[in-house]
């Protein structure tokens, strides 16, 4: 019908219609007083707000989920802290943390340290790797700690699950990554050893905030000790720094873990995303910025990264620096129950082709090998871990880039540094279109 303002028709005026006329006159009248010219053709802006707050039926499901999700791997905390960096520190009761939903933990405490591996050497490498002091996260950078009988976890928000492509994916490597192929996206410059069995690796590596170009891209730098084949029976236990601004929202290196036991599809996560890794540190949160970092013909900030199998109970655990940060329980695997059959040490970023060329998502400080200390990337003090739970440097050690022109590495021995390598590049360039 039209609008009464704008409609006119001829009307013979009896004095029957007198009275329905004034009635409607007075009726125009006040609404006339209560709804804006503009109100005759367009919602108002409340009305607006009101529609807008409704969601279509599969969102809100979706957001349900989210929610539910939250709820079961945020654990109740007896503290938060706020970091600088914009995250939620959360110190959550140890057996309470997300492991402990594993049908065979529930009920359990976390374990007492087991021995830890000979070092072959006679004294230590640097006063950094075996000072506690010297591991700094942005949350705690201020004094800030965790209650006694608490470790300290990153909370997980709901644009951090928004993020993902979708619940399942959350927290997980969403494509099998092999070290045999250059046609996953994934792109490698790694150190190895592989053909005997092992028992741990460890090494020395500085960390560097690496551009990461789109959010569907990450680069990290990280020790892997593997077994099984690269079918879908690979089992990884995975420990370094990594920049993910997928997975946390922004550009800082982050110290992390993974786990899989069937080559990243069903099986495992980063972090304490997931029940599987035991954390038993209350200073050390997985997941949280490291600081402070390398800079270019500056100062090299480095970590210590070790993880072993406790020859009497079978699990792998975790030192930071250190610091006993926790352990993977020997249950998770199925392979890596026995031993490990391959380690690497090295860089990894993914190449997502968003634009239809190479990525320019950096490896390491973004640099070549070439370029050498304070400019390239490292990892130094190689070592393996043998059958006597012994330290050992790595035999037959080898290097390998997939795609030199992008990434490339280059490797020595000295005295200081034993067995090392540089590593990384700028991805896209001239010889890298």
């Amino acid at each position: 019908m039209a609008s009464s303002c704008c409609y006119k028709k001829k009307i013979s005026f009896s004095s029957s219609y007198i009275i329905p006329i004034f009635v409607s006159v007075l009726l125009l009248i006040i609404l006339s007083s209560s709804v804006s010219p503009v109100d005759c053709t367009t919602n108002s802006s409340e009305n607006r707000r009101v529609n807008q707050s409704f969601r279509p039926d599969k969102e809100l499901q979706r957001l349900k989920k989210i929610r539910a999700h939250l709820a079961k791997i945020n654990k109740p905390a007896l503290r938060t802290i706020q970091s600088s960096d914009g995250d939620l520190i959360d110190c959550v009761p140890i057996d309470q943390q997300p492991a402990f939903d594993h049908p065979e933990l529930q009920g359990q405490a976390p374990l007492d340290p087991p021995e830890r591996p000979k070092d072959y050497e006679t004294k230590n490498s640097t006063s950094r790797d075996n000072s506690e002091d010297e591991i700094i996260q942005l949350w705690s950078s201020n004094g800030e700690s965790c209650p006694v009988g608490t470790i300290p976890i990153r909370r997980t928000k709901e644009e951090d699950i928004l993020r993902a492509s979708s619940i399942m994916t959350y927290g997980r490597k969403t494509k099998p990554i092999r070290r045999d192929t250059s046609s996953s996206g994934h792109e490698h410059a790694v150190g190895y050893v592989t053909g005997k069995q092992y028992f741990g690796a460890k090494a020395s590596l500085n960390v560097w905030s690496p551009k990461v170009t789109n959010m569907y891209e990450f680069s990290l730098s990280q020790i892997w000790v593997i077994s099984g084949t690269f079918g879908n029976d690979l089992n990884t236990i995975e420990a370094g720094w990594q920049v993910s601004p997928q997975l946390y929202g922004d550009s800082h290196p982050r110290f992390f873990t993974y786990w899989t036991t069937d080559a990243y599809q069903t099986t495992g996560c980063y972090n304490l995303l997931c029940s599987g890794f035991v954390q038993t540190h209350a200073r050390i949160a997985v997941g949280a910025a490291i600081a402070p970092i390398s800079t270019y013909n500056g100062r090299q900030f480095d970590i210590s990264i070790l993880v072993w199998k406790d020859p009497k109970r079978g699990h792998w655990w975790l030192q930071y620096g250190s610091a006993l940060v926790g352990y993977w329980p020997s249950f998770l695997f199925s392979h890596l129950r026995n031993h490990a059959s391959m380690v690497q040490f090295g860089g990894e970023i993914v190449d997502s082709r968003t634009s239809g060329f190479h990525t320019s998502t950096q490896m390491g400080s973004g640099h070549f090998a070439t370029e050498g200390f304070g400019k390239a990337s490292y990892f130094r003090n190689l070592q393996v871990v043998d059958w006597d739970n012994n330290l050992i440097p790595p035999p037959n050690f080898r290097a390998l880039a997939d795609h030199s022109n992008c990434y490339d590495i280059r490797g020595g021995n000295n005295r200081g540094w034993g067995i090392y390598f540089y590593y990384g590049g700028p991805g896209r360039n001239i010889k890298c279109p």
